[in-house]
């Protein structure tokens, strides 16, 4: 454990991560199932404390992922969300008893807004909604977390009542959310401040805040509420989440680590594994981490100032107020080529922190040897794009074979590709106003479905210029959204994996057949 000071003066705030559930439900950041005990891997093994693993009501397959992360974590309470519904309470309560420990977390809206135009219920009937639905959690399971929906624009007096109703049902913790990002850290911290003084029984409870980032404010709001008596913060890893997100993990940990002389609180999560837990997340999710990201985003820890520079060469605290290996960033460093075997290619990946299993690691290696034909200097970062892009297109059911583009300046640019759609070739011819215009095109074509393209981004995993190209896209076609990403030193050929994955993804959602799986 990395702690920046002794703890025994200090109190412990416990992580509770969401992007399992919260996080999922941003625009296009759906996971496969392995893919979700892979990040639930991470997060038991970093030291979160409670993982949401879903919402077992929403489909079989949240159910299905919310049992398999419940039988696989070791030693996080699994949380299953369920709305103030009995079926739903039922539910989850089916889905975390496999868990070695399990809390359902339910959830009514408390604010005049929804309670007019979502719930129709008065203030009563809500009252009476919370002990009925709070007390059926509790027979079926022994830790109980109830929130108010929107909790920060609740007047104080009715969401005392609604405290007070849940922890005498039986909640242990309760959480005040900030469901839409509305509030500002001083009322933030007056809220909880209130109601923890004032809620008869509020010392048998553990509160909890959670706060969404449509004002840029949900880790300042998440910090203030702890301020304010809060000693457990939900969050997700890189922030992410619908709308503008959440309040971000590694920003939480790392702030109550690095200032604790303002912040006398401390969590139990390992500070070394937040970057690894970062590039799963990001890879899982198909969502690119920013550069300027705090924490763990490319620059973090880039100084190009020549003020910075010579500060930093002069003692590194100067412009650092944290290390990069206290989040778990190595320099990027030259460390493999053509000639390296399986025993150093599986050193490395250790040391990266990825452990596959064999056929997973015998598709990487062999990417890697790839990779190393064409590639004159191999870097981890080149290491993690390879890795984290196989395993981001292992479930893929269509796949590019060959590909060949022709593009003149002022004149015709053409595609012409080979695609795999479950195991059948289908070739494809077409014309376009660029190369990756043409190559779209070619891949709808061939699919015989028209996709909008929401997002397309390159970036250079290192520099150079055999630099691997990360190509991001996210697609949009009746109503869901998806994203892809692929890594490979030809821009073109990682641009054109990227849809393909993408759409692989809207497939998924779907469950459908492979061509023309999306119509109507």
């Amino acid at each position: 454990m990395t702690m920046s000071a002794d703890n025994s003066n200090k109190e412990r705030v416990y992580i509770f991560d969401t992007t399992l559930r919260d996080g999922e439900q941003s625009p296009g950041a759906t996971m496969t199932l392995e893919e979700k005990l892979q990040v639930a891997e991470a997060l038991d093994e970093m030291g979160v404390d409670i993982i949401e693993a879903g919402f077992p009501i929403a489909s079989v397959g949240d159910f299905e992922a919310v049992c398999a992360v419940a039988k696989q974590v070791k030693h996080a309470t699994v949380a299953g969300l369920a709305r103030a519904i009995p079926a739903d309470i039922d539910r989850a309560g089916e889905a975390v008893r496999h868990a070695q420990r399990g809390r359902i977390h339910t959830f009514v809206s408390t604010s005049p807004i929804h309670l007019a135009h979502q719930m129709r219920k008065t203030e009563d009937e809500v009252i009476e909604i919370i002990a009925r639905t709070v007390s059926q959690a509790r027979n079926l399971i022994d830790d109980v977390e109830w929130s108010a929906m929107d909790a920060t624009r609740t007047p104080i007096e009715f969401l005392m009542r609604c405290v007070e109703t849940a922890i005498k049902a039986g909640a242990s913790t309760i959480n005040l959310p900030d469901t839409v990002g509305y509030a500002v850290p001083e009322e933030h911290y007056a809220m909880f401040k209130t109601i923890i003084d004032k809620v008869p029984g509020a010392d048998k409870a553990i509160f909890s805040v959670h706060c969404h980032d449509d004002l840029g404010m949900a880790v300042a709001n998440s910090l203030a509420g702890v301020a304010g008596g809060a000693r457990q913060v939900e969050c997700t890893i890189n922030g992410l989440g619908e709308r503008a997100g959440n309040a971000a993990l590694e920003e939480i940990v790392m702030a109550l680590r690095t200032r604790g002389d303002a912040m006398p609180y401390y969590t139990n999560v390992e500070t070394t594994q937040l970057s690894r837990a970062s590039r799963i997340v990001s890879a899982a999710a198909n969502f690119p981490v920013q550069f300027n990201k705090a924490i763990v985003g490319k620059n973090a820890f880039a100084h190009e100032s020549g003020i910075h520079q010579d500060g930093m060469l002069k003692n590194a605290e100067t412009y650092e107020i944290m290390t990069p290996e206290s989040v778990g960033i190595k320099a990027t460093t030259l460390v493999m080529g053509k000639h390296s075997g399986r025993a150093a290619f599986k050193d490395k990946l250790k040391e990266l922190g990825y452990e596959l299993g064999d056929n997973a690691f015998q598709e990487a290696f062999v990417r890697f040897k790839d990779l190393a034909d064409r590639k004159k200097h191999i870097y981890d970062a080149d290491i993690v794009a390879l890795v984290d892009d196989e395993v981001g297109s292992a479930g893929d059911r269509i796949r590019l074979v060959n590909m060949e583009v022709v593009s003149k300046t002022g004149g015709v640019h053409r595609c012409s590709m080979t695609l795999s759609i479950d195991g059948q070739e289908n070739t494809v011819t077409y014309d376009g106003m660029g190369s990756v215009d043409a190559i779209f095109n070619a891949i709808k074509q061939g699919v015989g479905q028209n996709p909008h393209l929401v997002l397309y981004a390159i970036d250079g995993v290192t520099g150079g210029t055999d630099a691997q190209a990360n190509a991001h896209v996210r697609l949009e076609l009746n109503g869901r959204i998806a994203s892809g990403n692929a890594a490979e030193p030809d821009t073109l050929v990682a641009s054109a994996r990227a849809y393909l994955n993408a759409y692989n993804r809207l497939l998924l959602e779907r469950g459908a057949s492979a061509q023309g799986a999306l119509a109507g």
